[in-house]
């Protein structure tokens, strides 16, 4: 339940309360008409058990004082589970009387079962009668003085109360489960409706990761309207932490480049000296370390604006035109296949930085050819998200993979004959990392070096 989502938990638990309420309420209307059902079935015992009384009461020289009759034609039939029986306890003159139903059984006592009387001075309740019947009973003690004492009994086959309640029970079941699917659809769809601003605006969030919006857009609940502002608020705040960082940024480049040239100019007005030939060589170095450093402060917070997203077919066209023209007096060749429908999630320079130094890191070491290939990778599941692939292959000598392991580490240059700092593929590797994607160096199948950048796409 802790990891459910939303929806889940205010289904489950408006199902739970569906269940128990319909449940008790299903067993304390089943108990009530049961109730009803005994008090109806106990009305027809109490008369049939008023006109033996009555009968009982006749003087005995009555002509029919013998046969009693109740108008049931169920006391005539033997065993058929409705029964009567007149019993004397004590200084009664005449003999016991039964219905012809019960033959020469005897009904059982309810005074010998612990049942009390109750105020109207009869007892009630259930036994076992003859052939092992469940019979429900209505007993009660005559005293007629001089005549005697006499237990009256009328007893009826429980069986019409059991089924009464049983059909009663199974129509009470049908109409709950049809109600409790009415209800459960009832819940599905009030989740549903209620959680739809919240799925809006979980669309529009991830429109604004994505780069297809800027801010949250349109009119929601007043539950959650503040959340949807404070969120706009957010991204701004966002916007302006980050133009500041890359002001910051520029004045501390400028601050550090302007002392950093007077020290190479006056290194140089000294001449052939070796402690101007040092200074000038770890200026060059301090240069390359704080443009380094300096790129990945700048790079770091433009990673951290949400919803920026470039085209890549046409930034790396034109950075294939540039390449073309710096390398053209050793006359390589770049080719580049790139799928129309690839987006970076980021911004142009910053693609156009880790590509470019690839690409020229590339042309450097190729003989004659480039290729760079762009593939757009889905990943599927619950995120749209894709991942780009950028391939970048050269048919110079290649690298093996100790030298690989060596030059994408910061700094390290395996031949010196060739201009740079010897940093470009770190700054890649950094860069790449920032965004969440990687560098991998191999083997091109054109001869030379294969570098593989993973980028997030759209």
């Amino acid at each position: 339940m802790r990891n459910s989502s939303l929806a889940t938990r205010l289904f489950l638990s408006a199902t739970a309360w569906v269940v128990v309420i319909l449940l008790i309420t299903g067993i304390v209307l089943s108990s009530v008409y049961r109730s009803a059902t005994e008090r109806a079935f106990d009305r027809r015992l109490n008369l049939y058990l008023r006109t033996l009384v009555a009968e009982v009461a006749n003087p005995p020289d009555a002509p029919d004082h013998d046969t009693p009759s109740l108008g049931e034609p169920l006391f005539e039939l033997p065993l058929s589970g409705w029964y009567w029986e007149i019993a004397p306890t004590e200084g009664a003159k005449t003999e016991m009387r039964a219905s012809r139903s019960l033959w020469d059984k005897k009904l059982p006592k309810l005074e010998d079962q612990g049942v009390e009387l109750t105020a109207s001075g009869i007892r009630q309740g259930y036994v076992d009668g003859p052939e092992d019947q469940r019979l429900r009973m209505v007993e009660r003690p005559v005293d007629l003085g001089a005549d005697g004492k006499f237990r009256i009994s009328v007893a009826g086959d429980a069986t019409e109360i059991f089924e009464e309640t049983r059909t009663f029970d199974y129509y009470l079941g049908g109409t709950f489960a049809a109600l409790s699917i009415v209800l459960v659809l009832t819940t599905i769809f009030q989740v549903r409706f209620g959680l739809a601003p919240l799925k809006r605006m979980s669309d529009a969030i991830a429109d604004i990761r994505s780069g297809r919006a800027e801010r949250l857009e349109g009119t929601f609940p007043v539950e959650i309207s503040p959340l949807a502002g404070e969120m706009n608020a957010l991204l701004d705040a966002n916007r302006a932490i980050v133009e500041r960082a890359r002001t910051h940024v520029g004045n501390l480049a400028h601050a550090i480049k302007t002392p950093l040239s007077v020290i190479v100019n006056e290194a140089n007005s000294r001449g052939i000296d070796p402690f101007a030939s040092k200074v000038l060589e770890q200026a060059d170095v301090m240069r390359d370390q704080v443009t380094h450093h300096l790129e990945r402060a700048r790079i770091a917070a433009r990673v951290t604006i949400v919803g920026t997203v470039t085209d890549v077919a046409p930034a790396l066209e034109a950075l294939c035109r540039t390449m073309q023209k710096i390398h053209r007096d050793r006359g390589i060749t770049i080719d580049l296949e790139a799928d129309a429908a690839a987006k970076f999630r980021g911004e142009k320079q910053d693609i156009e930085e880790m590509v470019g130094n690839l690409v020229d890191n590339a042309c450097k070491w190729a003989d004659s050819h480039v290729t760079i290939g762009v593939q757009v990778e889905r990943t599927g599941g619950a995120d749209p998200a894709s991942k780009l692939r950028i391939i970048v292959d050269d048919d110079g000598r290649g690298l093996s993979d100790t030298e690989r392991a060596q030059v994408a580490r910061r700094g390290q240059r395996l031949d010196e004959t060739k201009p740079g700092s010897g940093l470009g593929l770190s700054i890649v590797v950094d860069l790449a990392a920032l965004y969440g994607g990687s560098l991998t160096l191999g083997k091109a199948p054109i001869g030379g070096l294969r570098a593989e950048l993973v980028l997030p796409g759209v």
